[in-house]
């Protein structure tokens, strides 16, 4: 029975591993689209729309 209950926390940690992995490639892949259309139409960044402010600033890495 211990060897059943240790093999389900194996294989639980690995799935969670497994989703980590999956969701940094599918960042890193959004980052990498956003860099190549910023360079394919010379952009320095991207402008996004303060809602409280109503001003413009360029987008963060981290959103």
């Amino acid at each position: 029975m211990p060897q059943i209950i240790l093999l389900l926390i194996i294989v639980f940690i690995a799935w969670i591993g497994y989703r980590k992995f999956i969701a940094d490639a599918k960042k890193v892949t959004r980052q990498q689209e956003r860099l190549r259309r910023e360079r394919q139409t010379g952009a320095n960044g991207t402008l996004v729309k303060d809602p409280k402010t109503g001003e413009y600033r360029l987008k963060r890495e981290d959103e």
